[in-house]
């Protein structure tokens, strides 16, 4: 009757035995896959996300170290400023399973803060190098009475410095025409002396027609600058021909007007009560810096008739001509050209009485001097 009570005894530790059998296998697999160690890398990984670490089982040494999480390995040049990062939680190879990983030693401390001197100080010498060195100024003297007094302009305006005694001598017309009948010579000219505020001027003009003179008189002006580029003459004038000589107080003005036209304007009183007045006008036209082409006018007006100069009352005559002149030197200039004289009013009337034309076309062919 003993057996039952066995039996029945191991009838029920037969399932548990079964249980035990087939769970071992597994046990013994999951635990050598635990057991498996991660080689460690040649080179410095990436920086990755951080992942808790597997338990590595239920050994105590496993238990102990079972909070605690596995941290990637991170260049030192690439943490300026913070701690190194703790080395990985693994065992030397040759260690149990249960073995701790030995603790870092003191020297191994402070090599690593020797590491994070090194790269703050490459940062600071980076730094350093971005900014450019500094550049020695001397310093700005302050302003003095005499840099001040040196700022200020006269009070009387600048003093010109070549307010000197010139000279100018000019020959505008030296000139031959085919003169009806034979050939006429006629000339104009002028020349000054003075500085720029006062000058004297001498000036003439006259023709001659068959070794004959037709025509001549004489200026002589003192000139007083008024404004930039004109001049205000005062003086007499004395006519050799036609006629008999008579002489005139002059006025008048000469300088640039606008746009480069040279006028000489200029009012007489004669003997007798006679008034006159000549306005003369050009303009010079670079064709070339050599080649000048300059038109002229030159107008004469009376107040009464002269009959024994052969003149008449109010516009007398009007004189045209084009001149082409080649400049050989500024001072020596030969043109050609071509002239015509008209006579109006008055004075038509008392040429046509003494059988003179009115009119006067001629070529005329000269030379331009100044000294």
């Amino acid at each position: 009757m003993r057996t039952r009570p066995a039996i029945a005894l191991g009838m029920a530790w037969l399932p548990v035995a079964i249980m035990a059998w087939t769970a071992t296998p597994a046990m013994a697999q999951d635990h050598s896959m635990m057991d498996m160690r991660m080689p460690m890398p040649m080179t410095e990984p990436k920086p990755v996300a951080k992942q808790p670490v597997k338990k590595r089982g239920p050994t105590p040494a496993r238990k102990a170290h079972a909070g605690h999480h596995a941290k990637p390995a991170v260049p030192a040049h690439a943490m300026h400023g913070q701690q190194m990062p703790a080395p990985p939680d693994t065992a030397p190879a040759g260690k149990a399973d249960g073995d701790k990983a030995p603790a870092p030693s003191m020297q191994g401390m402070e090599g690593m803060q020797g590491m994070q001197g090194m790269d703050g100080m490459g940062d600071r010498q980076h730094a350093g190098m971005s900014t450019p060195p500094a550049v020695r100024v001397t310093p700005v003297p302050g302003l003095t009475d005499a840099d001040r007094l040196a700022a200020r302009p006269p009070a009387a305006g600048h003093a010109a410095h070549d307010n000197t005694i010139q000279n100018y001598t000019i020959f505008d017309h030296l000139e031959v025409s085919n003169g009806n009948p034979g050939t006429d010579l006629a000339w104009e000219g002028r020349t000054w002396i003075g500085t720029d505020l006062n000058r004297v001027w001498l000036r003439s003009e006259g023709e001659r027609s068959n070794g004959v003179t037709q025509a001549a008189d004489v200026e002589v002006l003192y000139g007083h600058s008024i404004a930039t580029w004109w001049d205000v003459v005062v003086g007499g004038r004395h006519d050799f021909k036609p006629g008999a000589s008579q002489d005139f107080a002059a006025i008048g003005v000469v300088g640039m007007a606008p746009y480069k036209f040279e006028v000489q304007a200029t009012a007489y009183i004669g003997q007798g009560g006679q008034t006159s007045a000549r306005l003369e006008s050009g303009y010079q036209t670079l064709l070339t810096n050599r080649l000048i082409l300059e038109p002229l006018v030159e107008v004469n007006l009376f107040g009464k008739d002269d009959p024994r100069r052969g003149i008449g009352s109010g516009l007398s005559t009007v004189e045209a001509g084009l001149r082409l002149r080649y400049e050989i030197t500024r001072q020596f200039a030969p043109y050609v050209g071509l002239v015509r004289e008209r006579a109006f009013g008055r004075t038509a009337d008392l040429r046509r009485d003494a059988g003179n034309d009115t009119n006067d076309t001629r070529l005329v062919a000269g030379v331009r001097i100044w000294f």
